[in-house]
């Protein structure tokens, strides 16, 4: 019933906007609210010396735009908007929860080392693109920056020995992040960047080393509406 509702409330919205711009006219104001949904190859950044580069790992998010028009031909605009983001690293820095302690290794050797997390996304954009009131087909430039709040964060590793550890919500993880964004492109699909500027960890070391690891994210989002 709840997905029905959700999908039902999608409907309405697009219908909603899309009845409205049919009744626009060339010159009229206008906005270009939007749902927006990201897929990215992700990898963490300014790691400690001992670890070496990630593995495969992706970043998955959606979410709404609210466009505010800052000139009456609609070309320079600004947007607030709230999402969901997934992210899956295949990483080597070996994360573990003991007594409420975080403990950080660079034991690379691992079977396998997975870091998961979910976030509450708070967009802001700067836009720039070449619509007008009655052209949905345009190109643009937006620039911005987004926060995430962390929802919930989980480490797992499998040692040589194949020992399973877990640990989740980790009492060093930054639950407060954020980065800048870039999206560039033509129409629905567009080239998207994500460059984080706060450390994933806080206050942590590795081998007295500052563990300043951060988010970088590349990949394409389209925008729907």
């Amino acid at each position: 019933m709840k997905a029905i509702s959700i999908s039902f409330l999608f409907f309405f919205i697009s219908v909603s906007i899309l009845a409205q711009k049919d009744t626009l006219q060339l010159g009229d104001r206008y906005a270009e609210d939007q749902i927006y949904a990201t897929i990215s190859y992700a990898q963490f950044f300014n790691q400690p010396t001992t670890i070496f580069k990630s593995n495969f790992s992706y970043g998955l998010s959606a979410g709404y735009l609210k466009d505010i028009s800052l000139n009456k031909k609609g070309t320079i605009a600004m947007a607030i908007g709230f999402g969901y983001g997934f992210d899956y690293f295949n990483h080597k820095l070996t994360v573990q929860e003991v007594n409420s302690t975080t403990l950080f290794s660079d034991q690379t050797g691992n079977e396998s080392n997975i870091f998961t997390s979910q976030n509450l996304e708070l967009p802001f954009e700067l836009r720039w693109r070449t619509s007008n009131a009655t052209k949905y087909d345009f190109w643009r430039i937006y620039a911005g920056i987004k926060f995430l709040y962390n929802l919930s964060n989980n480490f797992k590793f499998i040692d040589t020995n194949n020992s399973v550890f877990n640990s989740s919500n980790v009492s060093s993880y930054n639950k407060l992040q954020y980065g800048l964004t870039l999206s560039t492109g033509y129409d629905e699909f567009n080239f998207h960047i994500f460059y984080g500027l706060s450390p994933v960890f806080k206050d942590s070391t590795l081998n007295g080393e500052n563990i300043n690891t951060k988010i970088l994210k590349v990949g394409l989002v389209f925008y729907l509406l």
